[in-house]
């Protein structure tokens, strides 16, 4: 008889405690429902709360108790009950609403609002056939636990043992950059120092007088102008065709020597034209076009 008991409710151990309250509402158990729900009630009990009373609202004369109260089951559609915990840390609000065969519970914390529910098909865990039978009419008692704990119990625990939690704290590293100074600049780009730190041979262009100076007299060798000129960079570079991008050559004197002058394409002459076959039309490849 013992192993048998162990087998449909999961162990004795497991289960201390639910025996004696279902004894005492034994003779107010008229529905499936009302056995889970009593279940239910047990496995609150066994972790830290105790039931205040009926309905939404407190009575005049309430206290903590494991047992269930007066009228806990006078409506077998909707089942209010009201639970705090030992500590007086929080309260829960439990409502179990009865739809097609299935009872969806519903758990809320007034304090932070926070809502946990679960729906169980109560011929799952609960043998109408035996609703007197403490060892019979509780069935599949390891999943309803399992699905109570972490559905009911767990998300209001993990709730009050999060502000406990130590944060982490970045981590740090070793070798910190030093702070910026008050006027660095973002945007500024370190001096290179090129051929081991010699500055390269370059004209000051903050010259008051030097600005445009070689746009304004490209013959007199003065600094400061503001085009870039290929010929005068100080490197070797080919020369450079005029006539580079047109379809035919400038004619001989149309550029004066040493004059400065943009060619009008990149530099090289006699490019060849686009290939017709590289933009065919549609259909170019139809024998009867």
């Amino acid at each position: 008889m013992a192993e048998r008991a162990r087998k449909v409710h999961g162990g004795c151990s497991a289960m201390a405690g639910l025996e004696l309250l279902f004894s005492s509402v034994a003779p107010d158990l008229s529905c499936p429902q009302d056995a889970l729900v009593c279940y239910l009630h047990w496995k609150l009990i066994t972790h830290g709360y105790r039931c205040l009373g009926a309905g939404d609202q407190p009575g005049a004369s309430e206290r903590k108790s494991e047992m269930l109260p007066p009228g806990w089951n006078a409506d077998k559609e909707l089942y209010t009950l009201r639970y705090r915990a030992k500590d007086d840390s929080r309260d829960l609000l439990l409502k179990g609403i009865m739809v097609d065969g299935s009872i969806i519970l519903n758990v809320m914390e007034p304090k932070s609002q926070k809502v946990a529910d679960l729906t169980l098909k109560v011929t799952d865990y609960i043998n109408p056939e035996h609703l007197a039978d403490f060892d019979k009419v509780y069935q599949n008692t390891e999943e309803l636990q399992a699905q109570i704990l972490h559905h009911i119990v767990s998300p209001f625990e993990t709730a009050a043992k999060d502000p406990a939690i130590p944060k982490k704290e970045p981590k740090r590293e070793r070798n910190p950059s030093p702070p910026n100074p008050p006027d660095h600049d973002p945007l500024w780009i370190p001096p290179r120092h090129p051929h081991g730190g010699r500055q390269p041979n370059w004209q000051d262009p903050m010259g008051p007088f030097a600005v445009g100076g070689e746009d304004l007299d490209p013959f007199g060798g003065r600094s400061g102008g503001m085009i870039f000129d290929p010929l005068r960079s100080g490197y070797r570079n080919p020369v450079i065709d005029p006539s580079s991008g047109l379809p035919n050559r400038l004619p001989p004197g149309s550029v004066p020597p040493g004059a400065r002058f943009d060619p009008f394409g990149p530099p090289g002459a006699n490019r060849s034209g686009p290939n017709p076959d590289h933009l065919p039309p549609p259909n170019y490849d139809d024998m009867f076009m």
